[in-house]
This record gives structure tokens, sequence and C-alpha cells, in this order.
């Protein structure tokens, strides 16, 4: 193989460079302020109140903060919108992969992936903006595109808004955290044995076991081998170990040892051809067309176009270390180390546009196909150092949270597809189109190979933390948060050359790119506590995302259409919200309400002459409401509704075709006005458990362009909104014993779960559907 390097020089950009030393400079203050300041808190300390209650409900799906000691209130007083999913809810539920408990929170939508390869991970857009970068694992970022199973997940945490002073470089949306289940002081043992629809089989087990009295160990299992509700030949099987090693608990100083090793395997799902779907057009059904006044009929949702042999390996392995120290009563050091990583080896068959060869005759129409894979292999290595300490400075009282960290993420990603069709040429070879409406996994298929290019991408991130809490009276407070971040980008590129050079076709080429920069974050907010449960806040963050912060993958040949250009600025999202928070009911049940408008800067836009410039911006607001908890002794909710208003202020302007491109004054696809979802369960005298939820997802549209003429381009251009109905019973047959019977989508609605920008294939909703378990404790 012959590799010549490209003439160009490697693509530098450094910016910012002197904001960074005073931030660095203004953060190791607070850092030692922090730590003097704790230690002088014995001879100015407030008393810790004390609440005693006698025989408290626990409402199961009630948390009081999140797992991150970067939050040092609990929900109530925290200034921001944030949702947390017990174990306990998901498991009611049988949801078992993030995307499932992600369904208790609204404002949530998941989408597919593009050019045939679709995404098989949690591809989460929030708010109206894409999170599937913004996923982490105790507060640490969780790289690659892949779905995650909660068997070892405490509860997931769903921060809203932009917050680049939690954790660096983010979406504009906010970030998921799944914080895992760690070793204790309690000897336990629980499990579940669960089979259903589309022989659907998996088990769990959790045994937590004292070694000592300050030593325990807690291991996880889980093996599931399943098939998926309403669709052919595709597969979804999974097999997970988890241990942790406890030592020092309950004393000053406290470590813990963790690993995780998750196995994903099965046929992977390239979606179904969104033909004959209430939206879809193609112009030969027009009144101009070869097909017109032809209603074509949709495709059975069960139909899978791909190959048997398509597969989706996934090996993800996790090594943390955390220590703890306490230093004094209210000042906690903590350390941790992680180093994880993650391979994904996927073939899958994607579809794509139609070919109506005989128009007469629908059982001759064909569909596109692309055998397309993946070869990617992630990497995190990070050390981060956390200093909590509750001090008094005069007559004001200070949470202060900070740290350093040091984070390096890489990820090698192997050119993968059909074979060239000779060696000098640039011409991939073909994939066979699939018969329409009867597709067959017995078509000869194209194999997939790896094809000689390549993008390594890492990068290396140093940063600064501080969060504060000052309480000035029990009714005022004032959160500051500041983050600063070192962010060095590089990405090594080989590509292989086609035609329109002088170049021969079939020339390997390398390129490099590289990016320095500094990253500053901040939050500041107020809240005003009426009474003890409630609160009323305001709060404005910001986070910025560089060019190659979500894919490592720097654009080598300055593209100015490229946000990936690493002369471009990164984009920046900010967060304006009011809100509200209540513990109702003694603690019970707990109420939000908030009004917010984000907004994202420096997004790519179009000129009418054609030119792009970084001053495209988005923005979303509306209102988001929440109600968990026990609402008596029987009976526990979650539900939760968003309204979500969203506009391109500033996108795409274009000259010609009738300004059929413009995105100027749309909204943002994939961002349902409205959604909502409910679960609910009642407990009677004698352990009968009743439960029952809903979701609802309003009309999505699937394109930002404001043109009729455009929307008519697109192949299916929206989805109908719709209702989806669960319910859930259990019973227990002994003490440790219950068994538990869920059915989902009880009215067996018809309808779309997410699908492609194109809109030429779609997921569809599963249909009605059943589990029964058996759940066990000890």
């Amino acid at each position: 193989m012959t590799i010549l390097k490209s003439t160009p020089a490697p693509i530098v950009s450094r910016k910012r460079a002197t904001s960074l030393q005073l931030t660095a400079t203004a953060l190791s203050s607070a850092i030692l302020l922090a730590s003097a300041g704790a230690f002088a808190a014995d001879e100015a300390k407030k008393l810790n109140t004390v609440k005693v209650e006698a025989d408290a409900i626990e409402p199961a799906y009630k948390a009081e903060k999140v797992s991150s000691p970067k939050f040092t209130q609990p929900l109530v007083d925290t200034p921001q919108t944030i949702v947390v999913v017990k174990k306990e809810l998901f498991q009611q539920q049988s949801a078992t992969t993030l995307s499932e408990a992600l369904r208790n929170t609204p404002g949530i939508t998941m989408q597919m992936g593009e050019n045939g390869n679709t995404a098989t991970g949690d591809s989460i857009f929030m708010r109206g903006f894409d999170t599937q970068s913004s996923i982490y694992v105790d507060g640490i970022r969780d790289l690659g595109s892949i779905s995650r199973d909660t068997f070892n997940t405490e509860q997931v945490e769903i921060a809203k808004g932009p917050s680049g002073s939690d954790n660096g470089r983010g979406a504009a949306s906010g970030y998921v955290n799944m914080s895992s289940k760690v070793a204790n002081q309690e000897d336990a043992t629980s499990g579940t044995v669960i089979g259903g629809t589309s022989d659907y089989k998996r088990m769990t087990v959790d045994v937590n076991q004292t070694l000592g009295e300050s030593s325990a160990v807690r291991v996880n299992l889980m093996k599931q081998d399943a098939g998926v509700d309403g669709r052919d030949e595709v597969e979804s099987n999974f097999q997970g170990f988890a241990a942790s090693l406890g030592l020092g608990l309950g004393t000053e100083t406290r470590t813990y040892i963790n690993y995780l090793n998750m196995r994903q395997s099965g046929i992977p799902d390239g979606g179904v051809a969104t033909i004959g779907l209430d939206g879809y057009y193609n112009a030969i059904f027009s009144s101009t067309g070869a097909l017109a006044g032809q209603t074509p009929e949709p495709v059975d949702s069960e139909n899978f176009y791909g190959s048997t042999s398509d597969h989706n390996d996934v090996n993800a392995n996790m090594f943390t270390v955390r220590v703890e120290h306490d230093l004094a009563e209210d000042v906690t050091l903590r350390n941790t180390s992680r180093y994880g990583r993650t391979n994904q080896d996927q073939v899958l068959t994607g579809i794509n546009g139609i070919s109506f060869v005989t128009p007469a005759d629908p059982a001759s129409w064909t569909v596109a196909r692309s055998r397309q894979g993946k070869d990617i292999t992630n990497q995190i290595l990070t050390n981060q150092t956390n200093l909590t300490a509750k001090f008094m400075a005069g007559d004001v009282q200070h949470e202060l949270s900070s740290g350093v960290e040091f984070i390096y993420e890489n990820q090698v990603s192997f050119g993968v597809g059909l074979p060239y069709t000779a060696a000098d040429s640039a011409t991939r070879a073909s994939q066979v189109n699939a018969n329409l409406y009867n597709p067959s996994t017995g078509d000869v298929f194209q194999p997939v190979v790896r094809d000689g290019t390549k993008i390594d991408g890492e990068v290396t991130t140093y940063s600064l933390y501080a969060l504060d809490t000052i309480t000035f009276n029990p009714q005022w407070e004032m959160n500051l948060s500041l983050r600063a971040d070192r962010f060095h980008a590089n990405t090594t590129q080989i590509t292989r050359q086609g035609t329109g050079s002088t170049v021969p076709v079939g020339t390997y080429l390398g390129s490099e790119a590289d990016l320095v920069d500094e990253l500053l974050s901040w939050k500041i907010g107020g809240v005003y506590k009426p009474v003890e449960d409630g609160s009323v806040y305001l709060v404005y963050a910001n986070s910025e995302l560089p060019p190659g912060g979500t894919n490592f993958a720097l654009n080598t040949t300055n593209a100015a259409n490229n946000v990936n250009n690493p002369n471009m600025d990164p984009q920046k999202g900010t967060n304006l919200e009011l809100g509200t928070k209540w513990n109702l009911l003694d603690d019970k049940l707990f109420f939000t309400a908030a009004l917010f408008k984000s907004a994202n800067e420096n997004e790519i836009a179009t000129n009418p002459d054609g030119t792009s410039v970084q001053v495209g911006e988005t923005e979303v607001s509306g209102v988001e409401l929440g109600l968990v908890g026990a609402i008596t002794e029987q009976w526990q909710i979650s539900a939760g509704l968003a309204k979500m208003d969203s506009e391109i202020v500033r996108g795409n302007r274009t000259a010609t075709n009738n300004g059929a491109s413009n995105t100027e004054g749309g909204v943002v696809r994939f961002s349902p006005e409205l959604t909502f979802t409910l679960w609910n369960t009642y407990t009677f005298d004698n352990g009968l458990m009743i439960g029952g939820g809903a979701r609802f997802v309003d009309t999505t549209r699937n394109t930002s362009l404001i043109s009729e003429q455009a929307l008519g381009g697109r192949t299916l251009y929206e989805i109908d909104d719709y209702w989806v109905l669960d319910a859930m019973l259990s019973y227990p047959v002994s003490k440790n014993i219950n068994v538990q019977l869920n059915l989902m989508n009880l009215t067996d609605e018809e309808y779309v779960a997410s699908f492609n920008n194109s809109g030429a294939r779609y997921y569809p909703g599963a249909p009605l559907s059943a589990r029964l378990g058996m759940n066990f404790t000890f």
C-alpha cells in the first residue's frame, strides 16, 4: 500500500491563551480558600439540623440529590432542572437500557443515523439538541455509540440546559449521568428472571457481601438473549459483569475498586421503508408523475432488509478506583482514576431510495441497500481530584466543591465498507436492491471489509473548576460555578484518492489537523426559599463545544461548511431558567416547574451567495413540569410534561429554488412541541401492586426548511403524534419472591418511534408485547 503525505502542513489553531491563565489563578485561589476556610470551620460552625421521623414511608421514585460531589445541595435547592430516575422505577417498567429509562422524562427523543449506517446506540436528542456525546458514567464521559444496559445502575440523572461548568465541553441540551452500584455495608442478594414475547430471556443477580466491619464486595451479573418485538430477524443480546470492592467503609478513608465488562451482540436493525406512511411524499405519485393517482401501500413493519450475517459486537471494559478521605468533619478529598476501552465491530444493511422498475406492478418495486460497517475503538484515561468543604466566612456559609481533572480520550475508526471494484478505481462495489414488499435474507450480500482508510483522533483536556453555594440567610442562596479547560485535539487521517486529481486513483493520502483552545464555562444562580421545603430560582449558564468535540475527527481540509474545521470557534450554548421546586406531603412528593430558554450559537449557516459562515443560531424555549414521589403510602407517581417552541434564528439563506433550502425561521427537527410521561403504582395491603403509565409524543418535523416546496421534497417530512399505554402487575408469592407481569403498548398503537433525516426509513414502535418475571431478594 502506497501512502503519500499530503502537502499542506498540519492545521493548528490556538486561541485565548491568556484567559486560561487568569482563570486558573482564580480557581486555584478558590481551592486554597476552601481548604483554609474548612479547617477554621470548627470555631464558627452552624449546628447541623436533625430531623426525627417515625415510620416514614419510603417514596421509591423520589431522590434527594444527585450522586456527583459537585452538587452539594439537595435537589430542592439546586437551581437547575435535574430529573433523577431511580432503579426502582425502571425495574418496575422492565426497562433495561438507558434509552428506555429516559422515557421517564419529557423533552427527549431518539433518532436514527445516516448514509445507511443506522445508529445502534443511545442516540439522544434533548430539548432540541444532539446529546449523544454527553453521556457520563459516575461523572466521567462514556465514549462510543453503543446501547447502555442499566443492570449496574443505581439511578439515571438528567441535567437539562448547558452545564459546561459541571463537566466541561458539552451540548447545549445538557447531559445524562448513570450512577453505578457500589459495595456497601448491608448483606443482600437480589435478582430477576424474565421471559417475554419475541423470545425474550433475561436474568440478573446482584450480591453484596460484607467482608468485615469496614469492607464489602458487590457483584452484578446479567445475561440477555432476545429478539425485538415487531421486527423479524433482529436480535439484541447482552451480557454483563460488574464487581465493586469497598475498603474502609464507614471510616474516614474509603476506597472503591470497580470493574465493569459489558458485551453486546446480535443482528442490528437497518430500519423499514417509509413508503405509504402518513406524510410520505414522492414526486412519482404527484399529479404530474408517472404513477399519478396511485396510492402506495405501506410495507409490513416487520420486514427485515438486511442479512442474517449482519452483526453488532461490542466489548466495553471500565476499571475505576475512587479514594475518599475526610480531612475534617465537613471536608472531604476525593480522587478518581479510570481507564475505559470500548470496541464496536458492526456490519449493518441500511435502506435508501426506492426504484419503481415496473410502475404498474408494486410487487417489482425495489429498495436500494447499503452495506456498511463500523470498526471503532474508544479509550479514556482520566484522573480527577475533588475537594468538598463546608465552612463559614463571617456570617456567610460556603459549600464549595472544587478540583482538577486530567482527561485523555482517543478514538480510532477504521474505514469499513464494500470492496472497491478494481485496484485502480475509487468506485465501490454495489449491493443488489431488495424487493420492497418482500425482502429476502437469502439474497447474495456483498462482503464488508476494511478499505485501508482510517481516522485516529485524540483529545487531551486539563481542567480546573470551583462550584460554590453561598448561604446568606435561611431565605437566600447563591450558586456560582466556574470551570476552565485547556483543550488539545489532534486528528490524523488516511483517505483514498478518487477521480479528478493528478494523484493516481486509489492512492492513500495522509493528512493531519491540530487544535489547541481554552474553554471557559460558568453558571450563576440565585435561590429564594420562602419556606424550608420550597425554593424559587433563577439561573444562567453556558457551555462550549469545540471542533472535534463530539466525534474526535477534526476536518483536515479547512472546509468552510464543516463545523469540525479547527479554525472554527466553539459552538456556544446558553440557558436562562426560572423555576420553582417544592417538597410536599412531609417530604414525600417532589414538584418542579421551570421556564427555560436555551440557545446555541456559532453554528454553520449559508448565505444567498452560497458561502458558509459561522453565524447560525438556534433557540428552544418552553416550560417543563415534574411530579415524583408518594401521594399516599400506597400510591407512587412519576410524571413529567414539557412544551417546547423551537426556532432557527439565523440559518441558511438561499437565492435559488424560491428559497426552498431556507431554514431561517424554521423549527428544530426532531423536537416535538409537547411531550408527556407518566408512571404510577398502587400497592394493596396484601402486597399486590398494580401500575400503569402513558407516554405522549407530539407531531415531529423531519426538517427545518420553511418552504412548502422544500417540505414536499422530503420523503417523510413529519410523523404523527402518538400515545403509548403500559401496565404492570406484581404480587409477592412469599417474603422473598414476587412475580411481575409487564404489558407494553396495551392498545397496540402503530407509530413511528424514530426516523432518519431524509425520511427514507424508520424504526416502528414496538407493538403489544409482554414480559413475565420473578424478582427475588434475600
